[in-house]
């Protein structure tokens, strides 16, 4: 992994959510860019296993085990990853989940975790990575958004808001740290073809939403894929996009222009 039209070659890559799904993905394209990778996950087993097999195709990886909703489980991965690879260059603040219920079910405890995995984790990793990257003068980090920060969906009230958060936080961050070398952008996917996206469908068409894969097609062609939104990351990450701050990148194939 020498090749000088690598698009992470040299850097350190973290990534929250690392070990499946659209992070897995994105944790493999960093790896084959270059990237040394460190695979943060709340399944400790699947991030050492994805290590390994990046390890097994001749990158630099380390697995870690964190729940990212946690300020002493983040500033314990963020240390381990500094110790094993170095100051961090990119991160990307993938982890989050969904909940789709109809809004008068959802209890008080399923808006605050809903809210610790999706937003509360982006605020704790940010601030335990960004000294590393000030330090050097230069640092990406991309968050992962979603075509429901602006295009609400019913039984999906807490799952809105907090990507609506999620838009937000990634602009503020470029905004107060575009000075000093940091870029901070959203990727923002429409429906995904993950184990996630599927509940998601599942969930939505059990509470009447019209959200068979049929009813996707017409809103967006076809389901995306994971790769499709690692490669939207991987742009913004990189030199590449030296440029592109504060911005939302939608991965939608349209969704969001009808």
């Amino acid at each position: 992994m020498h090749n000088d039209s690598l698009r992470l070659r040299g850097k350190v890559a973290l990534i929250s959510g690392g070990a499946g799904g659209c992070g897995e993905a994105a944790s493999l394209l960093f790896a084959r860019e270059g990237a040394a990778v460190a695979i943060v996950d709340r399944d400790g087993d699947a991030a050492r296993a994805l290590a390994k097999r990046i390890q097994a195709q001749g990158g630099r990886a380390i697995g870690l085990a964190a729940d990212v909703s946690q300020a002493d489980q983040v500033a314990a991965a963020v240390a381990a990853s500094l110790e094993a690879l170095g100051p961090t260059d990119v991160l990307f603040n993938h982890a989050g989940t969904l909940i789709v219920k109809p809004f008068l079910e959802v209890e008080e405890q399923e808006w605050d975790w809903l809210m610790a995995v999706n937003v509360k984790s982006m605020f704790l990793m940010t601030r335990a990575v960004l000294p590393q990257m000030l330090e050097k003068g230069k640092g990406s980090i991309v968050c992962t958004s979603s075509i429901s920060a602006q295009y609400a969906t019913p039984g999906e009230v807490v799952y809105n808001a907090s990507k609506g958060a999620c838009q937000m936080f990634a602009r503020a961050i470029a905004v107060e740290f575009r000075d000093r070398g940091i870029r901070c952008n959203a990727v923002a996917p429409g429906f995904i073809r993950t184990d996630h996206g599927m509940r998601e469908l599942r969930d939505l068409q059990a509470m009447g939403v019209n959200a068979s894969e049929a009813d996707i097609a017409l809103q967006q062609g076809r389901l995306c894929e994971p790769h499709e939104v690692a490669k939207a990351a991987l742009f913004l990450a990189c030199d590449d996009a030296s440029f592109v701050n504060g911005a939302q990148l939608f991965v939608d194939n349209g969704f969001s222009s009808v």
